[in-house]
C-alpha cells in the first residue's frame, strides 16, 4: 500500500507547565492507560496534568506484539499523524483506524497441555487477545469535516483468505491483526488503514464500570442464557443506564430476527454513548482507575501522542458529528442449510467509500423517491400526526411507505423529527428534509435495518397544521 511522507501535523501551543518526566519501567509491550481514553474522546487536555503531554514525548507504538516488516507494511504509515515535543498535537489528515473487540471465551484458547485457565499470573478469560473479532469497525478522523465515521463490519462477512472462504471475524486470530487489516482493505475495495486497536470484551466490561455504566436505550426486552459460556441477558425496553456485564450482553446478543446486524446496531449505540460519556469533565476524575483496567487488554500501533490528538478531535467533534454505518449487503440464507454469510454489496460499498472515506468519485445523484424504502416510527404517540405524515410522503411521490405504531418502552418525545438514512447517500435525506420542511438529517444505523431512510417524528411534525 501506498505510503504517504507528507508532514500531517499543526502544532499549537499548549498551557500546560509540561516538564520531561522519566518513565516508571513496565512490561515489555505492555500498552500505556490512555488509549482508549485517546481512541474514544476523552480528550479534555486542558484539565489533564503536564505528564501526559510529557509522555507523548514517547512515539513508541503500544505493542503487546511486534509485527514483522511485512505487517507493518499493510499499515500505512509514513510520518506520525499527530507529533509534538512540548505542545499538544492535533491531527491535520484523515486518519482509519482498524478497531477490532476480542471475544475471550475458553474454548477459543488453547495449548499443548489443554485448556489452562490460569498459569503464571495469566487468566486466559481475561488478559487474552486470542480470541475471535466480535466487533470490527474502521473509524475514520476526518479533520477537514470535523466529523467521525464509524463502518461496522458484520463478524459473518464473507471473504477469501488462504483459498477457502472464511467469515471475516476468524481472519485476526487465524492470520494476525496486520492479515485482518489487510483482508478489511480488500473487502472495502482498496481503502487504505493507517492504524489498528485490538481490546478484548473483558477489560471493555471493566471499563465500561470504572465510568459508572452508560446511559442506552435498549430497543426491546432482551431475555437469554447460555450456560456453557455462561452468558445470560434480561434487559427490558427503554432508556436506562447499564453496568459493564448488562452492556455487554446487550452488545453479543444475536439471537432474533436481526442477528448479526441488529448486534452491529446496538454496538454502535454503545459507543455514541461512549464517547459522550467521555467527554463528561467528571470522567477526567477517573483516570487512575482507567490506567490499570486498560493495560492488560489492549494492543495498538497507535503512539501516545497519536492518541492524544485522537482524543483533543474526538472531545471536540465527536459528539455531535458521529456517522454510523454498515457494510452494505445482505444474507445468503438462514443458515439451515449451510454456512450463513453475509455477502458484501460491491456498487454499494463503492458508493460508501467515496462518500464517507474519500476513496473514489461521489455520485450525488439523488434516488427517486418511489425507489427508497422508508420506515415511519412514531414514538412519541402521535396517531392522527403519523398517519397525516403517511399521506404527506406518499404525496411527495414516496410509495414504499411503513409505518410502525409499536413503540412499547421507546417514548422519546423528541421536538425534532430524525430523518435517519440507513442506506444511500445524505442527499436523499436532504432532499426529503427539503420537501417536508422539518427535521434533522442524520447518517446512522439506529433506524430500521430493512429501510433506507427511517424518520422518528417528532413534536415539530405532530404541533404542524
Amino acid at each position: 500500500m501506498e505510503v504517504r511522507k507528507t508532514d500531517s501535523i499543526r502544532r499549537i501551543p499548549s498551557n500546560f507547565a509540561a516538564e520531561k518526566l522519566r518513565r516508571k519501567p513496565t512490561r515489555k509491550h505492555r500498552p500505556l492507560s490512555w488509549l482508549w481514553l485517546g481512541l474514544t474522546g476523552v480528550g479534555l487536555l486542558s484539565a489533564i496534568s503536564g505528564a501526559m503531554v510529557a509522555a507523548s514525548l514517547s512515539s513508541t507504538p503500544l505493542q503487546q506484539r511486534l509485527l514483522s516488516a511485512a505487517e507493518l507494511s499493510v499499515f500505512r504509515r509514513g510520518n506520525s499523524f499527530a507529533r509534538g515535543t512540548l505542545q499538544v498535537p492535533e491531527v491535520t489528515k484523515p486518519v482509519n483506524i482498524l478497531l477490532l473487540g476480542i471475544k475471550t471465551n475458553l474454548s477459543d484458547i488453547r495449548n499443548g497441555e489443554g485448556n489452562e485457565r490460569r498459569k503464571a499470573g495469566y487468566d486466559a478469560e481475561s488478559d487474552s487477545l486470542q480470541g475471535l473479532s466480535d466487533t470490527m469497525m474502521l473509524i475514520r478522523f476526518d479533520p477537514a469535516s470535523k466529523r467521525m465515521v464509524v463502518l461496522g463490519i458484520q463478524r459473518d462477512t464473507k471473504v477469501e483468505f488462504n483459498g477457502r472462504n472464511m467469515k471475516i471475524n476468524a481472519i485476526d486470530q487465524e492470520g494476525g491483526v496486520a492479515q485482518a487489516a489487510k483482508v478489511v482493505s480488500n473487502t472495502l475495495q482498496g481503502v487504505e488503514i493507517d492504524r489498528y486497536v485490538r481490546m478484548n470484551n473483558f477489560g471493555l466490561e471493566k471499563l465500561i464500570d470504572e465510568l459508572g455504566g452508560l446511559e442506552v436505550v435498549v430497543p426491546k426486552d432482551i431475555k437469554y442464557q447460555d450456560d456453557s459460556q455462561h452468558f445470560y441477558i434480561n434487559l427490558k425496553a427503554g432508556k436506562q443506564r447499564l453496568n459493564g456485564s448488562k452492556l455487554m450482553g446487550l452488545m453479543r446478543f444475536r439471537k432474533d430476527a436481526n442477528g448479526d446486524v441488529g448486534r452491529m446496531q446496538r454496538q454502535q449505540v454503545v459507543l455514541r454513548s461512549m464517547i459522550e460519556q467521555w467527554v463528561n469533565p467528571i470522567t477526567v476524575a477517573k483516570i487512575p482507575g482507567l490506567m490499570s483496567i486498560v493495560k492488560a487488554h489492549v494492543d495498538t500501533n497507535l503512539t501516545v501522542e497519536e492518541i492524544i490528538a485522537l482524543g483533543g478531535f474526538a472531545s471536540s467533534h465527536g459528539k455531535g458529528k458521529v456517522q454510523t454505518l454498515m457494510l452494505p449487503g445482505d444474507y445468503n440464507g438462514d443458515g439451515k442449510h449451510g454456512t450463513s454469510y453475509w455477502l458484501p454489496s460491491e456498487n454499494g460499498i463503492k458508493n460508501m467509500m467515496a462518500q464517507y472515506f474519500d476513496h473514489g468519485e461521489v455520485d450525488n445523484t439523488p434516488i427517486e423517491p418511489s425507489h427508497l424504502r422508508v420506515k415511519v416510527i412514531d414514538t412519541g404517540y402521535y396517531p392522527d400526526a403519523a398517519q397525516r405524515f403517511v399521506k404527506r410522503l406518499e404525496k411527495e411521490g414516496y410509495k414504499n411507505v411503513h409505518l410502525d405504531t409499536n413503540t412499547k418502552g421507546l417514548k422519546e418525545n423528541l421536538n425534532i423529527t430524525k430523518i435517519i438514512i440507513q442506506h444511500g447517500g445524505s442527499i436523499n435525506g436532504d432532499v426529503l428534509k427539503q420537501k417536508l420542511t422539518l427535521g434533522d438529517v442524520e447518517v446512522g444505523t439506529s433506524g430500521d435495518i430493512y429501510s433506507d431512510i427511517t424518520i422518528k417524528l417528532g413534536k415539530d411534525w405532530a404541533q404542524k397544521k
